[in-house]
């Protein structure tokens, strides 16, 4: 069967992973620390994070996690167990500061307005939460977006199928008329467990050498897809 939609990871895919979370995760830090430079240190150890680049070291927890899965591992660098209340200080901070230093990846809305104008229909499903994706959709004029999902949609996170499930359900078609797009083994992991088709973009921190045992397809980025899903469609 043909693909007829396509769902993208976010962060990483659409927009510049260290070019937006490295200046807002450094501010969230900041502001935990509450003017302590030891417990900057202390964040930034925990996370894998360089604060005087930042950025992530490939060992991250963030790169493909959410803060319901590094939310505690933060909460102990800082002395904090209130780990429900500290990921929902990180979710509503990490949005503010990642709308300022918003960067997408090559022309985002482009390559959207390309891939619909070939009849694919087109979601986003992220580890981060659903509200920031929303606001990270809306900022870059994404308008043919018709489905999001976060960590905290109830659909799971990746690597687990939900939200391409979901996707799914919300088209009323089978899995595997749906690619997943992403840069990291998470999506991969979540289009194969889904029954979807993986393909991987080389835009985001992961190298081809680890995503290619993954990987259905591999492009360079969001601008390859155009091309790519039209001679697929071609093909089949």
């Amino acid at each position: 069967m043909s693909i007829a939609a396509v769902l993208f990871d976010k962060d990483g895919t659409l927009i510049d992973f260290d070019g937006t979370w490295g200046p807002a995760f450094h501010a969230v830090i900041q502001a935990l620390a509450k003017g302590d430079e030891s417990a900057m240190r202390a964040q930034a150890d925990a996370l894998h994070f360089s604060l005087e680049e930042k950025r992530f070291r490939p060992t991250s927890p963030i790169i493909a996690g959410s803060s319901a899965q590094y939310g505690e591992i933060w909460g102990q660098a800082i002395g904090r167990d209130d780990y429900a209340a500290l990921r929902q200080e990180i979710d509503s901070l990490s949005a503010v500061e990642s709308l300022k230093a918003l960067a997408p990846i090559g022309s985002p809305l482009e390559a959207l307005a390309a891939l619909s104008a070939q009849g694919l229909r087109l979601g986003v499903a992220t580890n981060d939460s659903e509200a920031s994706a929303r606001r990270h959709v809306e900022a870059l004029g994404l308008l043919h977006i018709e489905f999001i999902a976060g960590y905290d949609s109830g659909h799971g996170g990746k690597p687990e199928p939900g939200m391409v499930l979901a996707f799914a359900r919300h088209l009323g078609m089978e899995p595997r008329r749906i690619a997943m797009v992403g840069d990291s083994i998470h999506d991969l992991h979540a289009a194969r467990a889904a029954g979807a088709l993986a393909v991987a973009v080389l835009s985001g921190p992961a190298p081809r050498e680890e995503l290619a045992p993954h990987a259905d397809h591999i492009v360079e980025d969001i601008g390859a897809l155009p091309a790519f899903f039209a001679g697929l469609a071609a093909s089949s």
